[in-house]
């Protein structure tokens, strides 16, 4: 026994020995080394193969280290006048900070603004950004008591020019001083300043401060067509991260965006926001609005609002909306050129013919003239010119059901599809009442493009035009042009009913003893058709608004000359607090006058080289009024058949391309309602009878000139008969 437990501790003792386990310790290390060395080795050899560490590519991450990209910020396009006179385009706007962080130095250099400069950096700021000389001083001294790597200057600071720049780092290095910096921004000009400001619109930098997007106007519904495709550069760095000159490595090409030209004429829009300003500041009503359209072409050469804006400055912006298409209202008289046109058409107007004025009851609700029948007995011609309601009713009364027919026809109470926003207005009830008060523009609700719409109809003997704001749509890199033409909508009246009637209206102003402007409007050398309009403006509370004479929306339809008019005005002035008859004609006279002289021969000759083609999007399931804006704004003609709220068929399938101006037919999931089809060549009148799913027959040859369906009647036949002529 003993001897076994001196062999168990001798065993035990040489365990213990040092030296054995410092070689047990080195054989593990050295194993252990061999399997990491192992282990690094087949880890390295799979990086190095697959070139990825985890989700990491190592290709990747080399060419971040030494290839560097950038943003070729693309062009947004320009909008210009009808004669090539910028009206909004791109520019390089700054913003200003001053750097407070002591460590901003290079070697001794201070290159941030110190405390003992913080006074005369104030006078600076003050002197060319226009902020108090006190507010700049507590931001600086704000910022440096916060311990604020640097400080902005608020509205102050932004939107600087480059002049003023230049201005800024001058005096700051004429007195030896630094620490104010300078960052780049792309920036919208609009060097007109106000000029046809919410048509115009303006665009302002996105959230993301890398590019433009338009906010109103044509800045915002063509934002597509202006902005155009950023491209991009890629180039090799050095170790410190700088560009190597001469090492893009790749590019792709920035697509600046299409240049618009809108039908504004600069000459004559500025003459119109100088003479609204005054009529403006004299009369202090709550709006005006001013629309001066090309009679032969349905052009817009100028248009304006009272309140406005300037789109330089959006602090100042009192109403966003843009009142020729968003508001609607009660016209008043100048409704009457239309109730006589249409009394005309359908034989119920004898001007010869006498009545009694003053007041005519029509169920239990007396309507009144406004001299209250002062003048007594008056010819129908006279009830025009003297702007007599009773008159008016009683032709309305003899056209019956077929005076629904006509408004309609006029395109009253649905959109113009002008393709910005806007309001349908509405046509009178059924109620006979409202019926009678619609003749002479009461119980009706339009808006300035309907009634400038209806307009054309007189001023071109019954050819109703589309009142348009764009010229033409021109693309930089190609040079092509989609150029919009003249669209013709409508036939509600004979070329003799609106002869007669601009005969009528020369009453209103030559006519001393029956006519409501006599001796009011007049241009140089030219006779002058015009009718007023006074409007009882309807109360938020119900009724109408009674204040004398500042309760009623004026407003005046001029054409010139009577004969065969050029030029057709519309001007409206709402509700003001200093009626004055004399603010109107301050507007019209001049700008009529200045708008003649500058008439010139536009009949030129249309050629189809440069014609573009539209590729016609799918618009089934639309809204209605989106998909036939959407068409317009691609240049195309939208008939829109119904009135229905989604589209379910169009006449040209999507993919397809039609030339610009070109009709395309859009059927709503409302009744089929007949469209005037007045002038319609045979292609187009098939394609109407494909998509009301009815069988076209066809007598003679050329353009229809008649229907077998009254126009705005509901499609109840399943055969469509043309005459061609």
């Amino acid at each position: 026994m003993p001897s076994k437990r001196k062999s168990k501790e001798a065993k035990k003792q040489k365990k213990l020995n040092p030296m054995n386990n410092r070689k047990k310790v080195g054989i593990l290390l050295f194993a252990t080394s061999i399997v990491l060395f192992f282990l690094f080795v087949a880890r390295f050899s799979y990086i190095v193969i697959n070139g990825r560490i985890g989700d990491v590519s190592l290709e990747a991450k080399t060419k971040a280290l030494y290839q560097g990209s950038e943003v070729v910020k693309a062009k947004r396009g320009t909008i210009y006048d009808r004669n090539g006179i910028p009206i909004a385009e791109d520019a390089t706007s700054y913003s200003i900070r001053a750097m407070l962080d002591k460590n901003y130095v290079t070697g001794e250099d201070k290159l941030y603004v110190q405390e003992k400069d913080f006074a005369a950096v104030a006078k600076i700021l003050h002197k060319y950004l226009k902020i108090k000389e006190s507010d700049a001083l507590s931001i600086l001294e704000q910022g440096l008591k916060n311990e604020l790597v640097q400080v902005e200057f608020g509205s102050y600071g932004k939107n600087i020019t480059l002049a003023t720049k230049q201005k800024i780092e001058n005096e700051m290095a004429s007195q030896k001083m630094k620490g104010l910096y300078f960052d780049e921004h792309t920036a919208r000009m609009y060097p007109n300043g106000i000029f046809s400001s919410h048509l115009i619109g303006y665009a302002v930098p996105n959230e993301e401060d890398t590019g433009l997007v338009g906010k109103l106007g044509i800045e915002l519904i063509y934002d597509d067509v202006l902005k155009g495709k950023d491209g991009k550069r890629v180039f090799e760095k050095d170790n410190a991260q700088n560009p190597l000159a001469g090492t893009v490595a790749e590019e792709t090409p920035a697509v600046d965006g299409k240049n618009i030209y809108t039908t504004l004429d600069s000459r004559l829009q500025t003459m119109l926001e100088s003479l609204l300003d005054e009529g403006f500041k004299e009369a202090e009503p709550e709006s005006m609005t001013a629309m001066l359209v090309q009679a032969k072409t349905g052009d817009i050469v100028s248009l304006g609002q009272r309140p406005t804006f300037n789109p330089e400055n959006l602090n100042d912006i009192e109403v966003w909306r843009n009142l020729l298409v968003e508001d609607q209202y009660e016209p008043g008289s100048t409704m009457k050129l239309f109730t006589t046109a249409a009394a005309l058409d359908e034989g119920k107007f004898n001007e010869n013919e006498t009545y009694t004025s003053g007041e005519i009851k029509v169920v239990d609700t007396t309507i009144r003239d406004h001299d209250l029948g002062a003048k007594g007995v008056l010819t129908m011609r006279q009830a025009l010119s003297w702007s007599s309601n009773v008159g008016m009713v009683k032709l309305e009364q003899r056209l019956n059901d077929s005076w629904p027919r006509y408004l309609k026809s006029l395109g009253f109470g649905q959109s113009t599809h002008s393709g910005l926003v806007e309001s349908p207005g509405a046509l009178p009830t059924d109620n006979v009442v409202d019926q009678a008060m619609s003749s002479f523009g009461q119980a009706i609700n339009v808006t300035n493009f309907q009634m400038m719409r209806g307009f054309t109809a007189i001023a071109n003997n019954g050819t109703m035009l589309q009142p348009h704001y764009i010229s033409k749509v021109v693309d930089p890199q190609t040079d092509s042009e989609t150029v919009t033409k003249k669209e013709v909508v409508g036939h509600p009246f004979t070329a003799e009913a609106t002869q007669k009637v601009r005969e009528y209206m020369r009453d209103v102003v030559e006519n001393p003893d029956y006519g409501s402007a006599y001796g009011l409007y007049s241009v140089p050398g030219y006779n002058v058709a015009a009718k007023t309009g006074t409007a009882q403006v309807a109360s938020d509370t119900g009724g109408y608004i009674k204040d004398g004479d500042s309760s009623y929306l004026y407003s005046i339809v001029e054409m010139v000359p009577a004969e065969d008019p050029e030029y057709i005005l519309y001007l409206t002035m709402k509700l003001p607090k200093n009626y004055n008859r004399e603010i109107l004609p301050n507007i019209a006279n001049p700008l009529m006058k200045r708008a003649m002289e500058f008439t010139e021969d536009t009949t030129e000759e249309e050629s189809d080289e440069n014609i573009a083609s539209v590729k016609v999007p799918d618009y089934r399931n639309l809204e209605t009024d989106a998909a036939a804006a959407d068409a317009q704004k691609k240049n195309l003609t939208p008939v829109v058949i119904g009135d229905g709220k989604k589209i379910i068929k169009q006449s040209t399938a999507n993919g397809e391309e039609l030339l610009a101006s070109e009709k395309l037919i859009l059927l709503t999931d409302g009744s089929k309602i007949m469209p005037d089809v007045t002038g319609w060549s045979k292609a187009d009148l098939m394609k109407l009878a494909n998509i009301l799913g009815v069988e076209a027959t066809f007598e003679g040859d050329g353009y229809c000139k008649e229907q077998s369906i009254v126009a705005f009647e509901t499609v109840t036949t399943d055969k469509l008969k043309f005459v061609l002529g």
